[in-house]
């Protein structure tokens, strides 16, 4: 559904906007999904907000999840009770890592590991300056992209059990990788690769450990790891959501709350139309087709886009004229929400002021 904006002529383009009711639409669902909100660790690299967090908090969340230094502070400065940077911390990031631990002594913050000297070396860090701080063991469960592969993660986790500074605590287990349109098949592929996970956490406390803290998941997956008591859940694209996950998840009840306007800036021809939205306005590792999807105007062709300007294939007689208002749904909101430095944020229609994304940059 196309938001209405009786201001829309007032919003400079290129602009991304924000429906206030449904992000607290969408924060119940997520809530209402998994049930006992304790076991919902939301991740706010999709928003990267104070403003959407403190709604987060309003609603009984106190578990977040991040992947920059920048994200942990800010959820140290709203309050957060408990963070995971979901990163293992290499080179400056370790001592940085210190100084929001130390800064914001109120959130217990957490961080992954799936290097052994990595775990020694942020040890001996933390050690210094008589801090500890607990760490979850990153699972490769298939996504190849970061983790220990699970048959070695016990080691690991015995290693930093015997480390100063350290304190292994729970395993992540990522599975972004798990993307089919199917549900049953997701469902099937998701179960699948946790039993590698469950494998390792009953290693962990079959050694007398306690039982692991597992964190499991992504947005696709979400559903499916709500049904497991012994997990918490790290979706982050439903505060927002998008056109990507509007498609793959369609079994999944959020909707778009973060929207694009743009104009027409020109006709250069017959049949074209150019838009001021370019790389710079909209996530453009996609292929070019899957971009922005503008739902009143679905047959708008995306020929060609630079830094500053998208082209569209309208077609002959198209009826466009430069300086109409376009507002569409990008495919992948969380790279786009990073290009804009606020948002702005609509209520009953109107727009009633802004957002900062406030953990855009790299240092608070």
């Amino acid at each position: 559904m196309t938001p209405t904006l009786q201001n829309i002529a007032e919003i400079d383009s290129p602009a991304l906007v924000i429906l206030k009711e449904q992000v607290a639409q969408n924060i119940a669902n997520a809530v209402r999904m998994v049930g006992d909100v304790s076991r919902l660790r939301p991740h706010v690299k999709t928003h990267k907000s104070a403003d959407v967090t403190k709604h987060m908090l309003a609603a009984g969340i106190t578990k977040f999840k991040c992947a920059t230094i920048a994200e942990a502070e800010m959820l140290g400065q709203c309050g957060a009770q408990d963070v995971l940077l979901a990163y293992q911390p290499v080179g400056p990031k370790v001592r940085r890592l210190v100084a929001v631990v130390k800064s914001y002594p109120n959130t217990r913050f957490s961080c992954l590991v799936d290097d052994f000297a990595a775990a020694k070396n942020m040890a001996t860090i933390f050690a210094e300056s008589d801090l500890i701080i607990p760490v979850f063991i990153d699972l490769n469960i298939g996504q190849n992209r970061t983790g220990i592969a699970p048959e070695k993660a016990f080691d690991l986790y015995k290693i930093c059990s015997e480390l100063k500074g350290i304190k292994p605590i729970g395993l992540q287990a990522y599975d972004g990788h798990i993307r089919d349109i199917n549900f049953g098949k997701r469902t099937a592929e998701c179960d699948a690769a946790f039993k590698a996970a469950e494998l390792v956490a009953s290693q962990i406390a079959g050694a007398g450990f306690p039982a692991p803290i597992i964190v499991a998941g992504g947005s696709p997956t979400f559903p499916i790891h709500a049904m497991r008591s012994n997990v918490e859940c790290s979706p982050g694209t439903f505060v927002y959501w998008d056109k990507g996950y509007s498609d793959l998840c369609p079994e999944q009840p959020f909707q778009p709350a973060a929207w694009l306007l743009t104009r027409v800036i020109s006709r250069p021809d017959a049949t074209k139309i150019c838009l001021d939205l370019g790389h710079k306005s909209v996530a453009a590792e996609n292929d070019i087709a899957k971009r922005i999807f503008f739902p009143k105007h679905p047959d708008l062709i995306p020929i060609g886009q630079s830094e500053e300007h998208l082209v569209m294939d309208a077609g002959l007689n198209h009826g466009f004229n430069v300086g109409d208002i376009l507002t569409g749904i990008p495919y992948h909101i969380c790279p786009t929400v990073a290009l804009y430095e606020k948002v702005m944020i609509i209520e009953n229609e109107k727009v009633i002021g802004e957002w900062k994304t406030t953990a855009r940059d790299r240092y608070l």
